[in-house]
């Protein structure tokens, strides 16, 4: 789908989070997801709402994908199967970002279109994991290399390559 990208920071083995809690908080990072995300539909699972602070929504319209009821869920779009989420995606003509955690991920992944990974070059103890997806099908555009309080990583911008996209057809 043209107007679905995806956000992450993942680590050597693709490790995303540990109890509901991003593993890595570099600050460099956070500004670059801020200003990704920005006026943008993003669209997460229950538990990545509930781990983010309110302030991480501001400016962003959030999207969930849950098959459990939500309580209290003012200014929020909230889809509870795959099917009706990729149906509002195909007939919106906005962009959309995917942005945690890993069952999310892993369901959308095959739409996507560009990702942007941050890919740090440690290992960490993790309960969640980016999924597993083949370099061959992506053209990769390194966006630069960086060192924060001694944790290197590498941003990469992947652009799915034309033959490899996977579209929507209800």
């Amino acid at each position: 789908m043209e107007n679905l990208s995806l956000i992450a920071a993942i680590g050597e083995n693709g490790e995303l989070g540990y109890n509901n809690s991003l593993i890595w908080r570099i600050r460099e990072d956070l500004q670059f997801y801020k200003e990704m995300t920005m006026g943008k539909k993003i669209i997460m699972g229950r538990k990545t709402l509930e781990s983010m602070p309110l302030k991480a929504l501001e400016g962003r319209q959030p999207i969930v994908l849950t098959s459990k009821p939500l309580e209290n869920c003012t200014n929020l779009e909230v889809y509870h199967d795959l099917d009706s989420l990729l149906n509002y995606i195909s007939e919106t003509n906005t962009e959309f970002m995917v942005v945690g955690g890993s069952k999310v991920y892993e369901q959308l992944l095959p739409y996507v279109q560009i990702m942007y990974l941050t890919e740090i070059k440690r290992e960490a103890y993790a309960d969640s994991f980016f999924p597993y997806f083949d370099k061959e099908e992506w053209n990769i555009t390194e966006i630069g290399d960086f060192l924060d309080n001694n944790v290197p990583y590498v941003r990469n911008k992947y652009v799915r390559k034309r033959s490899k996209i996977r579209q929507w057809e209800n």
